[in-house]
């Protein structure tokens, strides 16, 4: 993002330290025997992070997909999703918002923002993050093992009421790159 793309967006103050809290007790290290990968509206997550092990505190996802890979317009109703780009770029739509984020952006959207984003480069890369977690069941719900074979597109409908159940409001189809 450029500077007066940063300045679009408006800022948010800090919350104070002394309110927050941890449900997490114990640590953990997430190796990729651990991992699950799940093919997700045609692409495969890796989740790297899963929330079953975070106390729900936390999710991270991480994901490689082509141009025209995306998500269909939604919003959280319970949980902030980050989008940190690593290689390639993605078109994110926010609100009124419509950015292209390259290697090295982050989009940060707390829940309740209307969001979806879509692959603009022939590859990228990315990881998302998801606080609390809940989106990793989602994406298990509505996805499938890598690797297993689904030749279909998942049904909108359904989709959208699987969604509801993991607290993502689908609004409308993906972008377009």
């Amino acid at each position: 993002m450029s500077a007066s793309e940063d300045a679009a967006l408006p800022s948010t103050p800090s919350a104070p330290s002394a309110a927050l809290s941890s449900h997490l007790t114990m640590p953990f290290i997430s190796t990729t025997d651990t991992q699950d990968a799940i093919e997700f509206l045609g692409a495969v997550e890796r989740i790297r992070v899963d929330g079953r092990r975070t106390a729900g505190e936390l999710a991270v996802h991480e994901v490689q997909a082509v141009r025209g890979h995306g998500s269909p317009m939604h919003r959280h109703t319970r949980a902030s999703e980050t989008f940190l780009v690593l290689d390639g770029e993605l078109r994110v739509l926010v609100d009124d918002i419509d950015i292209t984020a390259g290697a090295g952006s982050a989009a940060i959207l707390p829940p309740g923002h209307t969001h979806g984003f879509v692959v603009t480069s022939p590859t990228a890369r990315y990881l998302t993050l998801h606080t609390p977690s809940g989106f990793d069941a989602f994406v298990r719900a509505a996805g499938h093992p890598e690797g297993f074979t689904h030749p279909d597109p998942p049904d909108p409908e359904a989709l959208t009421r699987l969604a509801a159940q993991y607290g993502v409001e689908i609004v409308g189809p993906p972008p377009l790159p």
